[in-house]
C-alpha cells in the first residue's frame, strides 16, 4: 500500500513537472516572437525601388501606329486650335507655288508627285487639325483631327495645276470615307487644299469632272491650306530613301513604275 502511494506522488509529481516544463516551453516562443515583432516594427517597412530611369522616348514607328493604335494625346479639352488653323504662312520659292494633297498614307502621295515634271520640292506633314506641334503619335489616335498630307512645290511655267490635279485623282479612290485600302482614320482622308481662288476653282471643276466618271460619291473636301506641320524626318521621301524594307523606289522624273506603298 505504502509502495502504491509512493508510486502515485511520484507520479503526480512527475506529472506537475511536466506541466511546468509545457509550460515555461510555450511561453519561451511567445516572448520571443513578440520580441521579434517589436524589433522588425521599429525599422521602416521599405519595398523594391526602381533605379531605372522613366523614359519619355517615342519609337519612330511601327504597324500599330499606322492603324491607329498609336499613343494617346492629351486632353482634348486643352486643344487650342487658334495656330493650326491659321493659313500656312511658310513662302514657295521664288516663281514657285504651293498645293497641299491629301490621299491616304502619304509615302506613296509624295513619291507619286516626286516623279512630276516641274515638282521642284515635297514634304510630308500634318494639316487642318486642331493641335499646334503634333507628333506622328498624335495624328494616328484620331483624336486631333489632322490629315496626312504631301505639300508640293511646283513651277507653273513647268508643270500645271491641273496635272498635279490629275496624278490626286489617279492616286486614290476619292470615294471612301476617311479610308484609302487598309489604312483607317480621319488622317487618309482625302482632301485638296488650296492656297489661292484659282487652285480652288480648278479643284471643283475637276471634282465635277470626276464625279460623272464614278458610280459612287466622291467625298474629297476642298478647303483652304492651313498652317503646315512638317513630319518627322524618316517620314520625308520615305520610299525613296528605301521604305520599311530598304528597297529604294525611283523618284525620277516620269518614271512610271508602281508604287509600292510600304516599300
Amino acid at each position: 500500500m505504502k509502495m502504491i502511494h509512493n508510486l502515485a506522488t511520484s507520479s503526480t509529481t512527475a506529472s506537475s513537472r511536466l506541466l511546468l516544463l509545457v509550460s515555461s516551453s510555450l511561453s519561451k516562443p511567445f516572448i520571443c516572437l513578440s520580441k521579434k515583432l517589436q524589433f522588425s516594427s521599429s525599422k521602416p517597412i521599405t519595398s523594391p525601388q526602381n533605379s531605372r530611369p522613366i523614359s519619355y522616348y517615342r519609337a519612330p514607328m511601327n504597324i500599330l501606329n499606322k492603324l491607329g493604335f498609336g499613343t494617346r494625346s492629351s486632353d482634348p479639352s486643352t486643344i487650342d486650335p487658334t495656330i493650326p488653323q491659321s493659313s500656312d504662312d511658310d513662302l514657295p520659292a521664288a516663281g514657285q507655288q504651293f498645293v497641299q494633297f491629301g490621299a491616304g498614307c502619304f509615302w506613296g502621295v509624295e513619291l507619286a508627285f516626286q516623279r512630276v515634271p516641274g515638282v521642284t520640292k515635297t514634304e510630308v506633314g500634318y494639316s487642318q487639325g486642331l493641335l499646334h506641334n503634333p507628333t506622328y503619335e498624335d495624328v494616328c489616335t484620331g483624336t486631333t483631327n489632322h490629315n496626312e498630307v504631301v505639300r508640293v512645290q511646283y513651277d507653273p511655267k513647268e508643270c500645271s495645276y491641273e496635272t498635279l490635279l490629275n496624278v490626286f485623282w489617279a492616286r486614290h479612290d476619292p470615294t471612301t470615307m476617311n479610308r484609302q485600302g487598309n489604312d483607317v482614320g480621319t488622317q487618309y482622308r482625302s482632301g485638296i487644299y488650296y492656297y489661292t481662288q484659282d487652285q480652288e476653282k480648278a479643284a471643283r471643276e475637276t471634282l465635277e469632272q470626276q464625279q460623272k466618271l464614278l458610280n459612287r460619291k466622291i467625298v474629297t473636301e476642298i478647303l483652304p491650306a492651313k498652317k503646315f506641320y512638317r513630319a518627322e524626318e524618316y517620314h520625308q521621301q520615305y520610299l525613296a530613301k528605301g521604305g520599311r524594307f530598304g528597297f529604294k523606289q525611283s523618284a525620277e522624273k516620269s518614271c512610271n513604275d508602281p508604287i509600292r506603298c510600304y516599300g
